[in-house]
């Protein structure tokens, strides 16, 4: 990262507009990293929580989430799916978006606490990119989709699934996490 650049990867419409109202009132450089797929608008007014850089994008049905899932831009919709896909299995999860590291570094423990607890160590990572950061995230624990390359050129659908951006793949890596 940049020292004073904060960079925003939004996951719909709604975090897209918390990140530019976050660049438009904050000093210093702001980043927004858009995805040019076709995103969905999620229910409610949820991503206005993009402000905090990191949030629970969805609970889990118990008090306490054997997993968590965490992602970022189009990568949450994957997320979410996996975690549907892992209720349907009886495993409950959160889905965690966290689209800017640098602001949710300054939220106060607390606060990233609630988000990401230090209680559950079985954490997936999914982000199209590299690794590289997500460690401070996933924990020694965690594991990650992540891009160990770069340069493919296919449709989205088709790479997705080539480098194992699929709901089956994304549970198969979160039950090992819980073995």
């Amino acid at each position: 990262s940049i020292p004073g650049m904060t960079v925003y990867r939004p996951a719909d419409p709604v975090e897209t507009a918390a990140a530019w109202v976050y660049a438009i009132e904050n000093q210093g450089p702001t980043c927004l990293v858009l995805t040019r797929q076709n995103l969905p608008l999620y229910p409610g007014e949820i991503g206005k929580n993009a402000r905090y850089g990191g949030y629970i994008l969805s609970r889990e049905k118990s008090g306490s989430p054997a997993l968590l899932l965490l992602a970022t831009g189009s990568e949450c919709e994957l997320a979410l799916q996996t975690q549907a896909a892992l209720w349907d299995r009886g495993v409950d999860s959160r889905v965690i978006s966290l689209p800017s590291w640098e602001v949710f570094a300054r939220q106060t423990p607390e606060y990233r606490e609630s988000v990401i607890p230090n209680t559950v160590r079985a954490r997936l990572g999914i982000e199209a990119a590299a690794r590289f950061g997500w460690e401070e995230f996933i924990g020694l624990d965690g594991d990650m989709i992540c891009m160990k390359g770069f340069g493919a050129s296919a449709p989205a659908a088709r790479l997705f699934e080539k480098f194992g951006f699929t709901v089956e793949n994304a549970v198969e890596k979160a039950l090992a996490l819980l073995k």
